[in-house]
């Protein structure tokens, strides 16, 4: 059996990957699998299927993709989210070397793209992610500052402070004693 793999925009999380799968019943569409930011199908999509498909996800805040630059962007962005937001396991190697293997690009053309695309680089994205992790982390009091720093590859509790005061104008402690903290949603980023 064949999978037809789509690309959609904006999932971000566990709940997002349960929206698409229900979003995939409602349309009568058989799939082998979803994951975040792709869906592998059992069949091709018809014209119409596709539309509506792509109708019901709009209306979910997600967008399905084109074949081309956009697809590649989505993927860049779901593997650095699953390993960042999701994983409980340390990364082993640099970022650059992660991504080029998973997408079985050259790091200089991916970076290039991403830049372009979004107009920040990806280690620029790569700090905002770690950055709302570790304002959930934080937020959850799940784990030390030693610890997070340690979970999402800081040399020090140093220079993850410095980094997190540098994106947000607070340190780790002062984010900690607010009653509202300002938090924003993966898609934002």
């Amino acid at each position: 059996m064949n999978d037809y793999t789509y690309y959609i925009k904006n999932m971000v999380c566990p709940r997002c990957i349960q929206s698409v799968k229900e979003t995939l019943k409602q349309t009568n569409i058989a799939y082998s699998e979803v994951s975040l930011g792709k869906v592998n199908l059992c069949s091709e999509l018809s014209t119409i299927q596709k539309q509506k498909f792509a109708k019901h996800l709009q209306e979910l805040g997600f967008e399905l993709l084109e074949e081309g630059k956009s697809q590649v962007i989505s993927q860049i962005k779901s593997i650095l989210v699953q390993q960042i937001q999701h994983s409980t396991d340390r990364l082993s190697e640099n970022y650059s070397s992660f991504i080029a293997e998973r997408l079985n690009h050259e790091y200089t053309y991916l970076s290039k793209l991403f830049s372009q695309v979004e107009g920040i680089t990806i280690e620029k994205y790569i700090t905002r992610l770690k950055i709302e992790r570790v304002k959930e982390l934080i937020f959850y009091k799940e784990k030390s500052l030693s610890e997070i720093a340690d979970l999402l590859g800081y040399s020090s509790v140093a220079y993850l402070s410095s980094q997190f005061k540098k994106e947000t104008g607070l340190t780790p402690s002062e984010f900690k004693k607010q009653t509202d903290p300002k938090r924003l949603r993966l898609d934002e980023i």
